[in-house]
């Protein structure tokens, strides 16, 4: 099974100061080395291999917030997700443990909400759909609000 441990979360603000992005560091290893997706594995479990979850502080607890956007096409609405694609990694030859980091810009601005404290939860999954364990990020408290001239 593969592994993770949180390495960081770093916020990126824009150009007056509100917090629109942040980057996840994960560090994994995973002892047969199957970790990491080709470009034709796109369908199914094989759609990601990297999961987050994000989650809003309300009222002093935390709850899972699905996000979603209108479908200019049909109308309806569109499930937003953060779970990504880690690249085809197995190594070459006999040995194939594996040992590495993952980084992640992640959009942390959730513009219809008035809430500013989050947190996500990870994990990761190997091609034989083994998932990782979970790791949850601190507390993330975003600035909303424009630093006034």
């Amino acid at each position: 099974e593969p592994h993770i441990d949180l390495i960081s979360f770093d916020k990126i603000a824009d150009s007056t100061g509100i917090d629109q992005q942040g980057v996840i560091g994960l560090s994994f290893t995973d002892g047969d080395g199957d970790v990491g997706l080709t470009s034709d594995q796109n369908t199914g479990n094989f759609k990601y291999n990297l999961f987050i979850k994000y989650f809003e502080k309300k009222k002093g607890k935390f709850e899972e917030i699905i996000l979603t956007t209108p479908n200019s096409i049909t109308g309806k609405p569109d499930t937003l997700l953060f779970n990504g694609r880690i690249p085809y990694l197995t190594p070459q030859g006999k040995i194939k443990s594996i040992k590495g980091e993952i980084y992640d810009t992640l959009y942390i601005n959730n513009p219809a909400s008035t809430y500013d404290t989050i947190k996500y939860e990870i994990f990761i999954q190997d091609r034989a759909l083994h998932k990782s364990n979970i790791v949850t990020t601190p507390e993330i408290t975003i600035n909303k609000k424009a630093r006034k001239p």
